[in-house]
Order: C-alpha cells, then structure tokens, then sequence
C-alpha cells in the first residue's frame, strides 16, 4: 500500500526553469500516503478521516471539527541556504541526492493545519523562518514536548494558535504515537534525541561545520530510515 522508497519528486512537476515545485503540494502520490496513514482513531475514540481538499491539501469534518491540514516536510538538505552553501559543497553529489532522496519518501513528512489563525503564520511557516528551529525536525519537536508540559518556546505562540489540533492526542507520548516518532524521543517520552547538540535554543541551528554538518546528515537519514520501517510495519499490520 505505500512505498517507503517512494520520493514524492518522482511525481511531482517541475517549473519552466526545470526546478521541482513543492511535493507537499504537487505530489498526488504523497497526499495518498498521508491520508492513508493518517486517517485513523484517536485516543479519543474518534475516527481522524481525511480526504481530498483543493490545492494539494487534506480536510478532516465531522460534526464536532473541522481541519484543513498540509504536508510538511520534516528532512532538510540545506543545500539551497546560502549560509550552508560552503559547507555543503564539501559534501559529494551522490551523497546529497541520497540525503535529498530519504527526505523525500514519506518518512520525512508530517502534516499540519494549514489554515492561518488570526492571519498569522501556520505551525509550517513558522518552523521555517523562525532562526531558533530553522526547519529542523528535532527542534520543532522538543517545542511540541514543551507545549504538552506547558512550557515556552519558540513555537509557543504558533501551537497556541493551534491547540484544538494538538489537543486531539492528549499529550506528547499520544502525538508521537499517533505520527510514528518514536525513533526521536527517549523510551519514557522524557525527552527529544537531538541531531546536534541542544543550545536550549539560545544559538542560530544550523550546522556551522563540515564536521557537523554530516554529524546532522547520518542522524537525520538515520531518524528517516527508521520512521520508513515503523510505517512499512504499520501498514503490513493493517493489510492482515
């Protein structure tokens, strides 16, 4: 039922410049993943169904919610920032497309709500231009295990806004659950297994060496391959 080899580039098009669009919103194939493995009961008893919504997005409506979510992807090359454009250039190509290619599959993406709040911006825009968590994974998820414990963060705010959504999975240990994350956290659900060192968001994220850099590269492909096989699991469990 879903490839976990899968990259959601091979279906998706590409502009007049010969660059891919955006798989969270062009790939069909990666929508029908998402509604596929997500569609399924909280621990609240209800069902979570998704369907099809206009412009690459899903809709979860029943009489008591409604949510319009998104892709969101959750593996970053960094390849295009012009900070990381120096370091990655060290890296070889075979080894950046291989690093591209499991950030590609399905699991190296989540969804959230898509609809702005207030107009302000969406749980993935907020991820990606905030300087604290600059699109990493690890981080955006050590603010989700903050916002359960009901501490600050940089995302604070933003899941504040959203917290219908996140209310859904009662806590931390229901939403890594619920999305297959657990190759991130600890056993008890304690704490978050970080890609680099944690500065306790006090330092721009990036890698800022080549040493770190492919430190940053084996632990996210590492988390990728890991999320690959509990989903490949999950799925050989619902076909019995």
């Amino acid at each position: 039922m879903i490839d976990i080899k899968f990259s959601s580039l091979q279906d998706t098009p590409k502009d007049r410049y010969g660059n891919y669009k955006d798989p969270d919103r062009h790939s069909k194939k990666l929508r029908e993943y998402h509604m596929f493995l997500w569609s399924k009961h909280i621990d609240s008893g209800h069902f979570f169904g998704l369907h099809p919504y206009p412009k690459g997005r899903m809709i979860h409506r029943s009489d008591s919610m409604e949510f319009v979510l998104s892709s969101d992807s959750i593996g970053h090359t960094y390849r295009k920032w012009d900070e990381m454009k120096n370091i990655v250039s060290h890296i070889s190509l075979d080894e950046i497309n291989a690093f591209r290619t499991l950030c590609t599959s399905i699991g190296g993406y989540v969804i959230f709500p898509a609809k702005k709040v207030n107009n302000q911006f969406t749980i993935n825009q907020s991820r990606g231009i905030n300087k604290r968590i600059c699109d990493r994974w690890d981080l955006t998820l050590e603010c989700i295990r903050l916002y359960y414990s009901n501490q600050p963060s940089p995302l604070s705010k933003t899941f504040t806004n959203y917290s219908s959504f996140f209310n859904l999975f009662n806590d931390f240990k229901g939403y890594v659950q619920y999305f297959l994350m657990q190759d991130l956290v600890s056993k008890n659900y304690n704490s978050v297994k970080f890609y680099l060192p944690h500065s306790e968001f006090e330092l721009n994220p990036i890698p800022k060496t080549l040493l770190e850099y492919k430190s940053y590269m084996k632990n996210v492909m590492e988390f990728i391959s890991k999320r690959n096989l509990r989903i490949e699991k999950c799925c050989d469990s619902i076909s019995i």
